[in-house]
């Protein structure tokens, strides 16, 4: 906060920063920086880039980043880019509230750069007037009821951030549908080369990386579109690959287990049975 000539926070565990009221300085530009805190950032009319990690938000549209403690965050040299506001709180302001416990459910505290919330028109007047909101409370002198008001405040903030990103996976099907076709084409040719034999199944991180997703965002996505999380999508498109090589091949159970990356034959058996309530080999012998 001193480095951006602001005041003491009014709170010692919460503050809201007004971008209009702060000064730059451009010898910052490239600093690297750790957060001790959660970050929620709401550009109004951001022109410009800040980068996060190995990749840049981009706020062309507006909207909302989110950042969890401990990440790493490198400053902008854009002095002309900072419009709007960001609510800094510690993790002991929810600790003993069941939000403590529950923010790992928003988990957009975990996507990356790209996969920034962009707002309607719309969205911007109600997120604005919960910052307006939050604002306003700060304002107040700290008494008994203050942290409760303060708590509840972000609890809302976060659950409209939840909806919001819901709609941006619908609305952004076709981007979103692009993922899910690279995701299956890249499972399907992993499943008919070597590599699973040797590297066993695929994981979620290893698909991520492939997309260039975050995990977390991938599973928000593929759960809000087809009801699936990123291990159950990989498990499906699994059952289906073994449903064509048992039908179509005469290759053993045990060998089509290594093929598609299972260290044991009996954890097929079991995942197969689990997903289609027979067995691989009950399900070769109803074709016969």
């Amino acid at each position: 906060m001193r480095r951006m000539e602001q005041p003491k926070p009014l709170h010692p565990l919460v503050t809201l920063i007004d971008y209009s009221h702060v000064k730059v300085s451009l010898a910052d530009a490239g600093n690297k920086f750790s957060l001790g805190f959660y970050k929620i950032s709401f550009k109004t009319s951001f022109s410009g880039q800040v980068k996060y990690g190995q990749g840049y938000y981009d706020f062309e549209e507006g909207g909302l980043a989110f950042l969890a403690p401990n990440q790493i965050v490198t400053m902008s040299d854009n002095q002309n880019g900072y419009e709007g506001y960001s609510l800094y709180f510690h993790p002991d302001l929810i600790r003993n509230y069941p939000l403590g416990s529950a923010i790992q459910k928003y988990g957009y505290f975990s996507y990356s750069v790209s996969e920034a919330l962009f707002l309607s028109e719309k969205e911007k007047l109600v997120v604005a007037a919960l910052f307006e909101a939050i604002a306003n409370e700060l304002d107040h002198n700290i008494d008994n009821f203050s942290q409760d008001v303060l708590v509840s405040q972000l609890e809302l903030l976060l659950n409209y951030s939840n909806r919001y990103y819901n709609r941006q996976f619908l609305t952004r099907k076709s981007v979103h549908s692009d993922i899910i076709d690279k995701l299956n084409v890249y499972l399907s040719n992993r499943f008919d080369s070597q590599k699973s034999t040797l590297s066993g199944l695929p994981t979620v991180q290893e698909v991520s990386d492939h997309l260039n997703v975050s995990p977390r965002y991938l599973t928000d996505m593929l759960k809000s579109l087809t009801g699936y999380n990123t291990q159950q999508h990989i498990h499906n498109q699994l059952i289906e690959k073994s449903k064509n090589i048992l039908s179509n091949t005469s290759q053993t159970i045990a060998e089509i287990a290594y093929k598609l990356g299972f260290e044991h034959p009996q954890s097929f058996n079991k995942l197969f049975k689990q997903k289609t309530n027979l067995s691989p080999l009950e399900f070769r012998q109803s074709f016969d």
